[in-house]
C-alpha cells in the first residue's frame, strides 16, 4: 500500500523508537534523515544492555497491556501492531536469535550482545538508503513549521521542512546518554500541552540510621515480597545506604509517588517468607524457646539471616513479638516508611512528557499536523523486565504506520 511513497521525511531521535520508525519508513519507501544530537545512536539502549539485555517479555497479549496501567488500551493496539512475537522476528532478521528466560523476559541469545544487535541495526538502515545526521540536536520548530536543527560539531544552525516528521527525543532519566528532556520548554511554546516529569523504574529513600547504614551496607534479600497499598510485587530487593531498590521497588514507584505528592504516608510493606502460609508461619513461629535470641531463632525456623536481624531492629515495633500471630504479622508486612524517591537522572525511566490530550490516535501531535511522536516523549509508564523496551519499539512502529497513512492522504 505505501511502496515506493518518495516522500522526504525526518526522524529526531536515535533511540529505539526513532531507530524502529526509520526502518519501517525507509522499507515503505521513503526518504529518510535522522538526526541524533549525540555523536552515536543508541546510547540509551547500550547503557541498559550492562544489566542484563531482555529485548521483550513472553507474557500473554492482556497481562502484557496491563503492564502500561492507565494507558493500557492505547497499548493494547500499539502491542497489536508490533508484538513480542514480531520484535523476536526482527531480531532474528538481524541476525540475532532469541530465547525465553525462566523469568519470560526475551533475551538475545548469549554470544550477542547489545552493541552486535545495534550494529546490525545500524547497517540495515544505511543499506535502506536512511542517512544518520549525528551531532545534531533538535532547537524546535521553524516559523515555516519546519525543524530548526544545530550543528553540534561546528555549531551552524540550519533548519529544513520535510513532508513528515517523527520526534523520539527520549525521556529526561540518565542525561549523559543524551535522555535529558532539554526538548520539553521547546514543546511548550509550540503549544503541545505536556506533563511534568518525574521518576519512574527508580530506588526508594529510607531514613536508616548511621549504626544501620554502617552494619548493613549494601545487602540483598532475596525471595520476598514488597507492597505498596493493594500492589505487590515478588522479587529480590537490595538494601542501600540510601534505601531500597530492586525489581519491586521499580514497580511500585507509581504508588509510592502518588502517596509521597498526596502528603500521607508512603508505606512500603515487607513480606519476609511469601512462599510459606499465615498458618505454616505460626507453626514455625510457635516452636521459638525462651532465652533463644530472636537471630538464632529466625535462621534456625526460617532461614532468615543477617541482613534481617537488623533490619528488625531498625524498624517498628523495634522488638521482636513474643506472640507468635503477631511475629507472623510481622514478618508478613514489615513496614518501611519512604521519604522519597531518587533523583530523575538515576531513574531508569521517566513518567511525564507529552500529554495523550495533545495527540491523535496517529500520535500526531494536534498542535502541528505531520509531526508525530513516539517512545518515551509520550507520557506513560511500565515496568523493568522488557516492557520500557517493547514499548518504545512498538509506538515508533505505531507512529511510523500513522506517517504513512498521513502521507498517502496527501499524495
Amino acid at each position: 500500500m505505501h511502496n515506493s511513497l518518495g516522500f522526504e521525511v525526518a526522524v529526531v531521535g536515535g533511540g529505539p523508537a526513532g531507530l524502529l520508525a526509520a526502518q519501517r519508513l525507509a522499507e515503505a519507501g521513503c526518504r529518510v534523515r535522522l538526526y541524533e544530537a549525540q555523536a552515536t545512536v543508541g546510547r540509551k539502549f547500550l547503557v541498559a544492555g550492562h544489566g542484563g539485555f531482555n529485548l521483550s517479555n513472553a507474557e500473554d497479549a492482556a497481562p502484557f497491556a496491563a503492564r502500561y496501567a492507565a494507558r493500557q488500551p492505547e497499548f493494547a493496539r500499539y502491542l497489536a501492531h508490533f508484538s513480542p512475537t514480531e520484535l523476536r522476528t526482527w531480531a532474528t532478521d538481524l541476525g540475532i536469535g532469541t530465547f525465553v528466560g525462566t523469568s519470560g523476559r526475551v533475551f538475545p541469545e548469549p554470544q550477542h550482545k547489545p552493541a552486535e544487535l545495534l550494529r546490525a541495526w545500524v547497517a540495515r538502515l544505511r543499506a535502506l538508503g536512511v542517512e544518520l545526521h549525528l551531532r545534531h540536536r533538535w532547537l524546535g520548530f521553524a516559523a515555516n513549521g519546519g525543524l530548526r536543527l544545530r550543528d553540534e560539531a561546528t555549531g551552524q544552525e540550519m533548519s529544513t521542512r520535510p513532508a513528515a516528521t517523527l520526534l523520539a527525543l527520549g525521556g529526561a532519566s540518565w542525561a549523559k546518554t543524551g535522555s535529558d528532556g532539554r526538548w520539553l520548554p521547546e514543546l511548550v511554546r509550540a503549544g503541545v500541552p505536556v506533563e511534568p516529569f518525574a521518576p519512574s523504574n527508580c530506588g526508594a529513600e529510607v531514613a536508616w540510621s548511621s549504626f544501620f547504614r554502617e552494619k548493613v551496607g549494601r545487602q540483598p534479600l532475596k525471595n520476598v515480597a514488597l507492597s505498596c497499598g493493594p500492589v505487590t510485587v515478588r522479587g529480590e530487593i537490595m538494601l542501600t545506604d540510601y534505601g531500597l531498590e530492586g525489581t519491586p521497588v521499580y514497580a511500585l514507584t507509581p504508588q509510592l509517588r502518588e502517596a509521597l505528592a498526596s502528603g500521607g504516608p508512603a508505606l512500603l510493606h515487607l513480606h519476609l517468607k511469601p512462599d510459606l502460609s499465615p498458618s505454616q508461619l505460626l507453626a514455625k513461629l510457635g516452636r521459638r524457646r525462651p532465652g533463644k535470641s530472636v537471630a538464632s531463632f529466625l535462621a534456625d525456623a526460617l532461614r532468615l539471616t543477617a541482613p534481617v536481624p537488623t533490619l528488625l531492629r531498625e524498624l517498628p515495633p523495634l522488638s521482636f513479638p513474643v506472640e507468635p500471630a503477631a511475629a507472623v504479622a510481622l514478618l508478613s508486612a514489615l513496614p518501611i516508611p519512604v521519604s522519597g524517591l531518587r533523583p530523575l537522572d538515576e531513574a531508569i525511566s521517566t513518567a511525564g512528557g507529552v500529554a495523550w490530550a495533545g495527540l491523535d490516535e496517529h500520535l500526531m501531535l494536534r498542535a502541528h499536523p505531520g509531526t508525530f511522536v513516539a517512545g518515551e516523549m509520550l507520557d506513560w509508564e511500565a515496568p523493568t523486565g522488557g516492557y520500557l523496551l517493547q514499548g518504545c519499539l512498538s509506538t515508533g512502529a505505531w507512529a511510523a504506520h500513522g506517517m504513512l497513512q498521513w502521507l498517502s492522504a496527501k499524495r
